[in-house]
This record gives structure tokens, sequence and C-alpha cells, in this order.
């Protein structure tokens, strides 16, 4: 079974030489030895298991797409991209599982499976920050208003995006093993950019959760503090508003916890080195199965049954509206603070005149 990052030929760790290969004679489905020079995989992909998970990640794609129209949340074709290049990513290793000599699924299905989580990434941010939004008073977590939390981690996740997709590029089927080395370090580096990103994000839940447990011991909201975010227009009070937070907030986390569960193992595999008898994870499909695709089939599950949709609603549920909103006041505030000061003027130009 195959990792979906591309054949290492195994080696010991600490050498320094270029593995050498032969060019090996392909079987029916153009599977090789895993130390053939032309070996796409670091083992035999299996193709039942890969059919699987591709209908498996299929069906959510076709959730969250429905979903995205049933609630409305333009935002949500993130989560559709994520699950969309889960869903294409597993294809390719379908396909390719029976056709192991064309590069291009091999590569095609690498790419796609390494980078498709950070999509899931960005998407917790940016439902975060319509949390705050929505559920806070204030609109702000400490000083962090909820338009700059969507900004400042929604470019925190391009910048991991970058680099691993930089590092996922160099380990490509067809390339030297220096090269490769290479890439897996960038790659690394990537992945434990995005968990260090992660944790910077998970301190601000953590002062949003202990912000709505205070809230909802203050009890109901004042008439001007009420926030109408339910679906059929009525009112939401402080009783029924920080469940609806605190359930998607969980659902966070543990998409959270299901990346980083996802990380810890992409830093083990790499790591650990090349060599089959001191690392044998990169050589077995069942670690990056059990311990990669699932978990973000779990993550997936999880948007789609707590679905922002849910609980983010109503007129003020938008960041792009309430920007747009932002805008008329400030843009108000400025006309009536001229037309106030050429009034000031005209009066004082008045009261001149008047005491001539």
């Amino acid at each position: 079974m195959a990792t979906p990052t591309t054949h290492l030929a195994p080696t010991s760790a600490t050498s320094t030489a270029e593995p050498t290969c032969t060019t090996a004679v392909p079987g029916k489905y153009g599977e090789v030895p895993i130390i053939a020079c032309n070996s796409n995989y670091n083992a035999i992909p299996a193709f039942i298991p890969a059919v699987v998970v591709t209908i498996l990640f299929g069906v959510l794609t076709l959730i969250h797409i429905i979903e995205a129209f049933i609630f409305k949340k333009g935002y949500a074709w993130v989560l559709i991209m994520a699950a969309a290049w889960e869903t294409i990513a597993f294809a390719f290793h379908t396909v390719g599982a029976h056709n192991q000599q064309n590069v291009t699924f091999a590569t095609i299905w690498q790419i796609l499976f390494l980078l498709s989580p950070l999509w899931i990434n960005a998407f917790v941010y940016m439902t975060f920050a319509r949390m705050v939004h929505v559920y806070i008073p204030d609109r702000k977590i400490w000083i962090v208003k909820a338009s700059q939390v969507s900004k400042l981690f929604v470019l925190a996740d391009i910048l991991s995006f970058i680099v691993q997709a930089s590092g996922g590029v160099l380990v490509s089927p067809g390339v030297s093993a220096s090269t490769q080395e290479i890439g897996m370090h960038i790659y690394e580096g990537g992945i434990g950019l995005q968990e260090v990103f992660i944790l910077c994000f998970i301190g601000l839940m953590i002062a949003f959760h202990r912000r709505i447990n205070k809230l909802n011991k203050e009890g109901p909201l004042q008439p001007e503090e009420v926030n109408l975010n339910s679906a059929n227009g009525e009112d939401r009070r402080e009783t029924e508003r920080p469940r609806g937070a605190l359930a998607l907030l969980y659902a966070l986390y543990a998409v959270l916890a299901f990346i980083t569960m996802r990380i810890i193992f992409r830093l083990v595999e790499f790591l650990g080195g090349r060599d089959p008898d001191t690392n044998p994870i990169p050589y077995h499909e069942y670690y990056f199965y059990s311990l990669d695709a699932f978990p973000m089939l779990a993550a997936l599950l999880v948007l789609a049954i707590v679905h922002p949709g849910r609980f983010i609603t109503g007129p003020n549920s938008s960041l792009r509206d309430a920007k747009k909103e932002e805008k008329k006041v400030k843009k108000a505030e400025k006309k009536a603070a001229k037309e106030q000061k050429k009034a000031d003027k005209e009066a004082k130009r008045l009261g001149a005149y008047g005491q001539v």
C-alpha cells in the first residue's frame, strides 16, 4: 500500500549517496517492486480501499454543496473545495492503482491529497470569525475584530499552503531522491507552520469560549443588545444563543483536533527517514488511510452534521454585509461632520456680520 508521497527508494536514513535502482518490467497494472526506478509509489496501491474512500468523499462533497444552498452560505465554497480535492485525489489514486506507470495520476493524487486539508482549516477560521461577529456584543476577541480574525488567519493559511505546495511539488514522481529529500523538509516546515497557527487560533477560541460562558451567566440580553439571528426572525435570548455558539464551537474544536492528528502523522512519517526497517510508515497504506484520510472524512462529516448555517443565520450573520454597513456609517458620519463644520462656519460668519 502507498503513501501519497512519491516513491523514494528505501535507503538508510544516514546515507548521503543517491539510491541506486534498476528499471523493472511492469505487471498487469503497472506494478513494480518499490526499489525499482520506475516505481511511482512506495508500495502497490490497493484498488478497493481507494474506490470506497473516493465514494465517501464524493458523498460528503455532494452533501456540502446541498447544505451551502440550503443555508445560503456563500463562503462554504471553501469547504466544498476541500471535499472536492479529496474526492479528486482518491479518484486519481483509484485509476492509478490500475495504471501504476502513469506519472500524472500519481502526481495529481499526491498534491491534492497533501494540500486539501488546508481548505478545511481555512473554513474553520472563516466560520469562527462569523461566530465572533454574531455571538459577541462588541464583535471582537481581546483586541481582534471579527473581520481581522478571518483576514489574519486565512492569510496565515495561504502562507502554509504556499510552503506545503512548494514541498509537495518537489517530491513528485520523476525527480531525484536528493530533490525529494529537500521537498520533504519544506513540506515538514509547511505543516509545522500550519500547526503553530492552529495553536494560536485555539487561544482565541478559548477566549471566545470563556466570553460566551460569562455572557450566559449574566442572564438575558437587554432589548437593545438582542441579536436577531434566528431563521424565523424571532429573538434569540441569551439562554439560547450560547447553546448554539457552544455546539458549533465544539465542532470546530473537533475539526482542529482531526487536522492536528493528521499533521502529527505527517511529521512522524517524514521525520522518520526512508529506511523501511526503522520507519515502516511510508510503506504501508493503512497508516495514511487511518491517520490522514479518516480524520479528514471525520472533519467533513462533523461539519456536515453541525453545519455553521444552522447556527449563524439572519441579517447580522454576514461579515461582508457588516463591512458594507460599517463603510456606510463611516461615510454618513463623515458627511454629517462636514455639514456640521460648514454650518458652524456659516453661523460664525453670520454672527460676525450681525456685530457689524
